[in-house]
């Protein structure tokens, strides 16, 4: 499983389009296409787009949320947040075969993904972001390394947790050291794609 993953951005279906091929063009291997609040056909054409731009730079390509439309156009997998479909239902609709994420915020989150179960872990924020419009708690390092340091006192395996929330470049060695798996970026890739080649460096 790639190590990094961009979450795209845009307010109208040029901009997401632009800024997954900006991605894509500097390297970027795991999109994930995330449009909140968008009108729904222009959704489903802009998910449309992007599966095919994945596969044409044979990059995974997953959908935040709309599990029907991931399995309309044989995306890769889904996002799911807390409060969308569950990754059970998701499962049935998509098969043993695709990759299905879940959004935590607290230990017990964690351990509610692991045992539903879903592939990898979306884990944050790591600080306020503004890409999000209903923000849970800020974690911090701290939380972070409260939640992997509790599994390890319990001996438990620790799941591919993804850092999300405000991520840059700076934060990836201290993550790593806490004993993250890999990060989901939106806005520094987003305003600056070259640095993607940074962050595949940084996160080896």
């Amino acid at each position: 499983m790639e190590k990094l993953q961009y979450i795209s951005q845009g307010l109208t279906i040029e901009d997401q389009e632009l800024n997954i091929r900006k991605a894509l063009d500097h390297g970027i291997k795991w999109i994930q296409v995330r449009w909140k609040n968008a009108p729904e056909q222009e959704f489903i054409k802009l998910c449309e787009i992007s599966k095919k731009l994945c596969s044409d730079y044979h990059s995974v390509c997953i959908i935040n949320d709309h599990v029907q439309t991931a399995k309309e156009i044989d995306a890769d997998g889904v996002h799911l947040g807390l409060k969308d479909t569950s990754i059970e239902i998701a499962r049935q609709i998509l098969g043993e075969n695709k990759m299905i994420g879940g959004t935590a915020n607290t230990i017990s989150d964690v351990l509610q993904r692991m045992n539903e179960p879903c592939d990898y872990i979306g884990l944050g924020p790591l600080r306020f972001t503004s890409t999000k419009e209903q923000l849970s708690p800020v974690l911090g390092f701290e939380g972070y390394h409260n939640i992997i340091e509790n599994f390890k006192k319990k001996s438990l395996e620790i799941p591919k947790i993804f850092a999300i929330g405000g991520i840059v470049l700076e934060d990836i060695e201290r993550l790593q050291q806490i004993g993250i798996y890999g990060v989901a970026v939106s806005g520094q890739i987003t305003n600056q794609p070259s640095i993607i080649n940074e962050f595949k460096t940084a996160i080896q």
